[in-house]
């Protein structure tokens, strides 16, 4: 029943897991050689790492702990984990031009927006607030976004009253948001394919000035929850295909509702399912969030 976490560094996974014990973050050293080096076998670099480290009595070593993190596939294995603390000092004995991008990915990721607001996410569901969420609605939707960048947003969970565009596309005009947003709300979600379709259509809209992605990602989750007793494995659906499938969905939703129904799951209740799905959510987001306001249109 452990938490875990996973972020990305480019482009890559660096799992983590939470040590109620300690009261804090392991993370998986193993991920973190992929990450650092050029290794095409992170693991057996890590073992001769480890090796060269004790015989130089290095303490960086005793500070690791064996964690079971879920491999490629699909079992879990016993694989060495650091702290925070550790990473840093781990990383000074990996020789890599990438380190210091790396500790200061490492060090402040944690302190952005996204990053608060991932925390969040991750407490809508340890605190059960989720099954107070109206779901398929509106109101829902704003109910996710409130909690998600509450504090962090002055117009968290607020519809916005600005027209705006993201890579040259322009969302729903802001005079007719209102009038969209109740028909896409009366909009029918008895089946897979409806359920799409009012997701899509959510998307076109795109009812807040920032954060509409993440919310309705966990806005769809619970409409399949509910309907059909399936959520989404968002690990198994890769961001560049999400994208552009998004993209497509405007016109026609058919490769949207391959990718999505291809990674169904019945872990509707799982912890896990949902701290990883959070993770991939945020992890789409990044460096694709180019939307600007459009004043005057």
């Amino acid at each position: 029943m452990s938490k875990v976490s996973i972020r990305f560094f480019d482009e890559k996974e660096v799992r983590s897991i939470w040590y109620e014990d300690e009261n804090k973050w392991y993370f998986n050293i193993v991920d973190i050689c992929a990450v650092l080096t050029d290794s095409k076998d992170a693991n057996a670099y890590w073992r001769w790492l480890k090796r060269k480290l004790l015989k130089e009595n290095n303490q960086t070593v005793s500070g690791t702990h064996a964690f079971k993190f879920l491999t490629i596939d699909g079992k879990r294995r016993i694989m060495d984990a650091i702290d925070s603390e550790g990473i840093i000092k781990l990383a000074a004995e990996i020789p890599s031009k990438k380190s210091i991008k790396f500790l200061e990915w490492f060090t402040y990721s944690d302190n952005t927006i996204d990053g608060q607001s991932k925390k969040k996410a991750y407490t809508l569901f340890e605190s059960n607030l989720i099954s107070e969420i109206e779901v398929g609605t509106t109101k829902g939707l704003q109910q996710i976004h409130a909690y998600l960048f509450g504090g962090l947003y002055d117009f968290a969970g607020q519809i916005r009253t600005l027209n705006i565009s993201k890579g040259g596309f322009a969302f729903a005009p802001a005079m007719y948001l209102k009038d969209n947003l109740k028909k896409i709300e009366q909009m029918p979600e008895s089946c897979f394919d409806e359920i799409i379709d009012k997701y899509v259509e959510m998307n076109v809209a795109h009812p807040f000035k920032e954060g509409n992605g993440r919310s309705a990602r966990i806005w769809l989750d619970l409409i399949l929850k509910k309907r059909l007793q399936r959520c989404v494995d968002w690990s198994k659906i890769n961001k560049n295909d999400y994208l552009s499938a998004m993209r497509k969905s405007v016109t026609d939703s058919t490769d949207i509702k391959t990718l999505i129904n291809s990674a169904l799951t019945d872990k509707i209740n799982d912890r896990e399912m949902f701290m990883k799905g959070v993770d991939y959510s945020y992890y789409y987001e990044e460096e694709t969030d180019s939307i600007h306001d459009e004043k005057g249109k």
